[in-house]
């Protein structure tokens, strides 16, 4: 088990952003995705912690971080990685899938900020229209209690589920999520449940639609990247890497034989950390 201290931060509009650190030497700051908080890549950080300091935190609206706020939006969440590496002289970050988007902006928009960057599978390349028309479904579908038609409703804006789920009618895929929720609900762990998440997802959703548009925009990135996705992921995931490393300056690729979009997540939730980590550590040590 990984030991852990936490601190916090305070971000640009005073929100408090909590994290955990965990190792020893450079600092690395691991920013989570979708449905998760920092703790979901806790082995991540351990497979990592001789080599890094690692910090992780739990991105607002989630965890023991502050509220997202009436202003969220992807300049927000810019902020909030921005004051955790200024905090910690962390120069170094990896981003996972909408984590991914946020540290791709901050290398965008914050250069000096990090020497180094990891982006895992970035949702980018989507039609930004047909994102945003999802979020008033989901709204609705939070107000009412809905949880698993929500859940649907963001994995299905997001283009995330696997496909056998993708394949199967949409009362089908509310009807499995709702068992899952179920085999969640009581269940003791340092995880929140998929349903005490489930509203964050707006979030998700929300990134995804403002950072959708031309790869061009991130063609003045100068900041030595390294994109890292597996052979098992999503076309247009897949893609967004090739597109990227066609872009950015300074960006090299590598695709990793048999994992999927889990990839970086604790192993209980069938990720492959030791793998994601071995990479990871030969790019940011090189």
């Amino acid at each position: 088990m990984t030991t852990t201290t936490t601190g916090t931060v305070t971000s640009a509009d005073g929100t408090t952003i909590s994290y955990r650190e965990a190792g020893q030497g450079p600092g690395l700051v691991i920013v989570h995705g979708a449905m998760q908080t920092g703790h979901s890549q806790i082995e991540l950080a351990g497979a990592l912690a001789g080599d890094f300091t690692c910090y992780l935190p739990d991105r607002r609206g989630r965890g023991g971080s502050g509220p997202a706020g009436a202003d969220y939006g992807l300049a927000r969440e810019v902020d909030d990685l921005d004051a955790v590496l200024r905090a910690t002289g962390a120069r170094y970050a990896v981003g996972v899938s909408s984590g991914a988007v946020i540290t791709l902006h901050t290398a965008l928009t914050r250069p000096a900020a990090l020497r180094k960057a990891v982006l895992f599978e970035p949702p980018l390349g989507l039609d930004a229209a047909d994102v945003r028309g999802s979020l008033e479904r989901f709204d609705r579908e939070i107000a009412e209690g809905r949880i698993p038609a929500a859940l649907v409703t963001g994995m299905r804006a997001a283009r995330l589920g696997p496909p056998l789920f993708n394949a199967l009618p949409r009362r089908v895929q509310e009807w499995l999520t709702g068992l899952m929720l179920k085999s969640q609900d009581g269940a003791a762990g340092q995880e929140p449940t998929f349903r005490e998440l489930a509203p964050t997802q707006r979030q998700d959703i929300q990134l995804v639609a403002e950072a959708s548009g031309d790869f061009a925009a991130y063609r003045s990135v100068e900041v030595e990247t390294l994109l890292l996705g597996g052979t098992r992921s999503r076309d247009y995931l897949r893609t967004a890497l090739v597109e990227l490393e066609r872009a950015m300056p300074r960006a090299r690729r590598v695709v990793m034989e048999g994992l999927d979009h889990g990839a970086t997540q604790n192993a209980a939730q069938r990720g492959r950390p030791e793998r994601v980590a071995e990479e990871i550590r030969r790019f940011l040590k090189g």
